[in-house]
């Protein structure tokens, strides 16, 4: 009796182990590289998808099939860039496909199961092109490409609580004029194909934030080594992206995607 039980018992635990277990830096990295290169050759299949038969999977928070969807449009990629968060086992991407025959720019976060990153159990994507909110890929492209995201070092690192509070802070301000935004400067917002920034060391992403407007939804995808948080959102009525680079506790870059076409 005494054996069974803790036969049972060492499965039982290596089960929870093994389903708890954190996935790495380095298997969110190759899921997200295994997107980028599925995109671009209009194949809606790789591992981790492969591995989730009935994923959740949606485009501008709609739910469509996955083999009818974006994934199934070979698309060039001019840029593209991607977070990893490891506690949550969750990666976001953003891509710019601007020299392609039907210019885009997307953003995706994925989320895996159980801590292991070879399956996905969750996939969304914000889907823009001509006639979403100052949409221009060109410009896009030019302005991302030159911005520089490097890792943070470890002593320099805000804390997950800091960089997600920060992201916040900016949402809530379009609702509440009395939120406290950590504004950086220089800070240089990306919102469309249009610049904030114009390379001065005062440039500011405290400009045009409208009133009245309540962002809600939010799904966070924070990686603490790049210092970014992403926040796919209902802003208003309409799907939105805000990414956001924090450095010293401080906003610098900012991002934006925002769906008008529907």
């Amino acid at each position: 009796m005494l054996s069974t039980t803790l036969h049972t018992i060492l499965l039982l635990g290596g089960a929870a182990t093994s389903a708890s277990a954190a996935c790495t830096r380095d298997d969110l990295k190759a899921a997200a590289s295994s997107y980028v290169e599925a995109q671009a050759a209009g194949k809606p299949s790789f591992t981790a998808l492969d591995a989730s038969p009935d994923v959740a999977y949606s485009e501008n928070f709609k739910t469509v099939p996955v083999a009818t969807g974006i994934l199934s449009q070979a698309l060039k990629i001019d840029f593209n860039r991607s977070i990893y968060d490891t506690t949550q086992c969750a990666t976001y991407t953003e891509l710019v496909s601007a020299t392609g025959a039907h210019p885009y720019v997307i953003g995706t976060q994925m989320r895996f199961a159980d801590g292991d990153a070879s399956k996905v159990t969750k996939m969304e994507s914000i889907v823009t092109d001509k006639g979403d909110w100052l949409f221009n890929a060109t410009g896009t492209l030019y302005y991302a490409s030159r911005e520089a995201w490097p890792e943070i070092p470890e002593d320099k690192r805000d804390s997950r609580e800091a960089i997600k509070a920060a992201g916040d802070a900016y949402c809530d301000l379009f609702n509440d004029k009395s939120a406290k935004v950590p504004w950086g400067t220089p800070c240089e917002r990306l919102e469309g194909g249009m610049y904030t920034g114009r390379g001065s060391p005062t440039d500011s992403c405290n400009v045009g934030v409208p009133s009245g407007v309540k962002l809600i939804d939010r799904r966070y995808v924070i990686d603490e080594v790049m210092g970014t948080v992403d926040i796919f959102m209902t802003f208003g009525s309409i799907p939105d992206s805000h990414e956001f680079r924090v450095e010293n506790g401080k906003l610098r870059f900012v991002h934006t995607m925002s769906v008008m076409g529907g």
